[in-house]
């Protein structure tokens, strides 16, 4: 067919997640990648499989999973879904007790084959396989250097740069993984495999989460709780910043690459928006938190309303809490349509709002003449709040007012979460009152962020902004940025 025959397109690429959301409906920010990991389970394999199954909404288009059996790999990367990638006869080539598997939504490095993870790779000492979940702001001048010293890069990925730092050291595998680490600037959770060991490992600040488990006699590892619940392991306790554990022949080592100098810092967005409502984190569960943040914008900004409602999924909690605060009624009052894929593209106008729809609908008889409170959990361009405004306008609502239950977000992330430039958030240059007029709302309130580090209630609550990463919204980022600040940089994994 001619390129200039414009035709409706319900994905971008050859399987159905390819560049997932990178252009979508929604400008809603892109989940980060979620990794996942056992040691010394003969079940290693199934494990991992419902466990990256239960971290899917991390990241959607592609999955993998290394496996040893102590001799030797059985890996399987694929683009797609987690049950898409994984059939059960590959499955039942996956052998061994040691695994350490892999969720990716691509944002730095291109959406394609060779940057799934875990990467794995030959060297002096055997097999390496690596996973990562974050960022390495420093991997282009490390990489540069690298290549002007012989190394050959297969991928565009960052997580690569750890490899070749590794292989290129004349220490020992934990040594050269400390010296590693200590290299790279940045925000990560690392969990690398050799045939017979596992390294586990937190950036400095703590600003990717990464829980331990156990599961009878073996270790478990993953990117929320909720993970660990789906296999029915015990949560033991988060890994901590700058803290590297060595699992092999002797058990369980614990170790640190970087001594506890740097701030806690954990990205708010975990608690807002990306981790899983059943997910605990520092002590903290995400339900709860964000109700909290709810009831806390009910304080800071009430309205006299109707109904109230959030938008699907994340601000169901918070509208929960809204509502509960001031007494006025929560509403379903839009139900998302979970089944239409998250790159749903249309070559019109008229069909992109229509697809907005299928993704997306408003319950006439639900907010028809009723002054309706919008509870969402951040505004990045601006589109998606005004899109679900008219919709709700649309659906007969006669007040729509908007309460988002984070402070403005107002600059790039440089950690690991797909963000577009500043000079595309719309809170980077417009205030509140121009932002309420630009997304057609009634009114227009964002938590502060005083409430918003007391609504999460952590075990951090006593350090630096409750030991959160709050530079989204405050541009105090808790590591140098060594390149021009303005640039934009994605999830490195």
């Amino acid at each position: 067919m001619s390129d200039e025959v414009s035709v409706p397109k319900f994905w971008t690429g050859d399987y159905y997640n390819e560049g997932s959301g990178k252009e979508g409906l929604f400008d809603k920010l892109k989940e980060e990648c979620g990794v996942f990991g056992v040691y010394r389970h003969p079940e290693a394999a199934s494990l991992s499989y419902y466990g990256l199954h239960a971290l899917q909404h991390r990241g959607e288009e592609s999955a993998g999973m290394c496996v040893s059996d102590g001799n030797e790999f059985h890996y399987h990367r694929g683009m797609g879904l987690v049950k898409e990638v994984f059939t059960k006869d590959l499955m039942a080539t996956l052998t061994g007790d040691i695994s350490i598997g892999h969720v990716r939504y691509s944002t730095s490095g291109d959406s394609k084959l060779t940057n799934a993870q875990p990467l794995v790779f030959k060297y002096r000492d055997g097999d390496l396989a690596v996973a990562t979940n974050g960022n390495i702001v420093n991997a282009p001048e490390i990489r540069k250097e690298l290549e002007q010293s012989g190394s050959i890069f297969q991928t565009t990925s960052d997580t690569e740069v750890i490899a070749h730092l590794i292989a290129r050291s004349s220490k020992d595998l934990v040594e050269a993984a400390k010296d590693a680490f200590r290299r790279i600037v940045g925000g990560y959770a690392f969990l690398i495999m050799t045939n017979d060991r596992l390294l586990v490992a937190s950036d400095p600040h703590g600003l990717r989460p990464l829980t331990m488990g156990k599961l009878g006699d073996a270790y478990i590892f993953a990117s929320e709780t909720c993970a660990l619940e789906t296999i029915g392991a015990e949560l033991i306790r988060d890994i901590e910043p700058g803290e590297m554990l060595i699992l092999d022949e002797n058990g369980l080592h614990e170790d640190r690459f970087e001594e506890q100098k740097h701030r806690k810092a954990l990205c708010a967005m975990e608690y807002i928006y990306f981790a899983r409502p059943d997910s605990d984190m520092n002590g903290s569960n995400q339900h709860a938190a964000r109700k909290r943040m709810g009831s806390r914008m009910a304080l800071e900004s009430f309205v006299d309303a109707d109904v109230v409602t959030g938008v699907p999924d994340s601000s169901i909690s918070a509208a929960i809490g809204y509502a509960e605060q001031t007494g006025i009624p929560y509403e379903l009052g839009m139900i998302k349509n979970k089944y239409t894929g998250r790159t749903f593209i249309q070559p019109s106008q008229e069909l992109r709002e229509q697809g907005v729809k299928m993704k997306l609908s408003a319950v006439r008889r639900v907010v028809e003449g009723k002054r309706v409170v919008m509870i969402d959990d951040s505004i990045v361009r601006g589109t998606t709040s005004r899109r679900i405004v008219n919709m709700l306008r649309d659906a007969g609502a006669t007040e729509v007012h908007v309460r988002i239950t984070s402070p403005p977000f107002k600059n790039p992330c440089f950690y690991g979460i797909d963000t577009p430039n500043r000079d595309e958030l719309i809170a980077s240059s417009r205030s509140v009152e121009e932002i309420c007029r630009e997304i057609n709302a009634d009114s227009l309130s964002f938590l502060s962020p005083e409430g918003l580090i007391a609504s999460i209630q952590g075990n951090h609550q006593d350090e630096y902004k409750g030991g959160l990463c709050l530079a989204c919204f405050d541009n105090d980022y808790p590591t140098t940025l060594s390149f021009k600040e303005g640039a934009k940089a994605g999830c490195g994994c």
